[in-house]
C-alpha cells in the first residue's frame, strides 16, 4: 500500500512539474549578428537587399573599420542621391513581432545623414523605421505603409557625424520604445503593422553609413496587443 501511494505521490508531482514547465514563459532568445564570417568587401552573410522608393537598391559590403568593435562594419555606400530612396539590408533568419534590437550607427556623409533600423517589415513598403538624422539633430520614428512615410513619433537628439553611436528600438504589441544610448528617448503606440517581420538595416537617399554591435533579442512571450 505504502509503494502504491508513493508511486502516485511520484507521479502527481512529475505532472505538476510538466504541467508547470508548458505553462511557463518562453525565454528570450539572444542574437548578435556576425558578419564578417564571409570576409572583407563582400555583402554580409544572412542578409538580403532590397529598397522602398525609386534608385538603386544600395551598396552593401563588410569594410575594415579600426573604431568598430572588431573592426569591420558593415556600410552602405551607394551616394545616389534619388529623392525618397531608402536601401535596406534585411536579416533573412528571423521574423519576429515583440523584439527589441540594437545597432552602433556611424553616419558618414550624405546631404541630410539619415539612418537607421527596421522593424516588422513584411516588405520593401511595409514596415516602421527608426532613424537618426545628423542634419536635423532628430530620432524618429516612421511608418511606412504601401511606401508612403509617415512620421509617428519623435524629438531632438544629440546625433553626430563619424561617431559611433547606438540606437535602441523594443516593440512589444503596439507598444514602441526607442533609445539612444542609455538615454531613454521616447515611447510610441501604433496598430497598423501587429504580425511578425524581418528586421533591417536601412538608410535614406545619398547616406553612406557603417552599422556595428548589432543585435536582436526575441521577445516570445511579451503581448502588449
Amino acid at each position: 500500500m505504502r509503494r502504491s501511494i508513493l508511486a502516485f505521490a511520484v507521479a502527481v508531482s512529475l505532472a505538476a512539474i510538466d504541467a508547470a514547465r508548458a505553462e511557463a514563459p518562453a525565454q528570450s532568445a539572444r542574437t548578435k549578428i556576425d558578419f564578417v564570417q564571409n570576409g572583407m568587401g563582400v555583402p554580409p552573410a544572412d542578409f538580403e537587399f532590397w529598397r522602398t522608393g525609386r534608385g538603386s537598391p544600395g551598396d552593401w559590403a563588410v569594410v575594415r573599420d579600426t573604431t568598430a568593435s572588431a573592426g569591420a562594419a558593415i556600410e552602405q555606400s551607394s551616394r545616389d542621391a534619388t529623392e525618397n530612396r531608402y536601401p535596406l539590408a534585411i536579416y533573412k533568419p528571423a521574423s519576429l513581432k515583440n523584439v527589441e534590437i540594437s545597432a552602433s550607427i556611424k553616419l558618414i556623409s550624405g546631404a541630410a545623414p539619415t539612418a537607421g533600423i527596421a522593424v516588422r517589415l513584411m516588405n520593401a513598403g511595409n514596415y516602421y523605421v527608426v532613424a537618426a538624422n545628423a542634419l536635423e539633430g532628430r530620432i524618429d520614428l516612421y511608418r511606412f505603409s504601401g511606401g508612403q512615410r509617415e512620421r509617428i513619433a519623435g524629438t531632438e537628439a544629440d546625433v553626430a557625424r563619424n561617431h559611433w553611436q547606438t540606437l535602441r528600438v523594443e516593440v512589444e504589441g503596439d507598444h514602441m520604445t526607442v533609445s539612444l544610448g542609455e538615454r531613454l528617448l521616447f515611447k510610441a503606440w501604433d496598430r497598423v503593422f501587429l504580425n511578425d517581420g524581418h528586421v533591417a538595416l536601412w538608410t535614406e537617399e545619398d547616406t553612406v553609413a557603417r552599422f556595428d554591435r548589432i543585435e536582436i533579442i526575441d521577445h516570445p512571450w511579451s503581448e502588449r496587443d
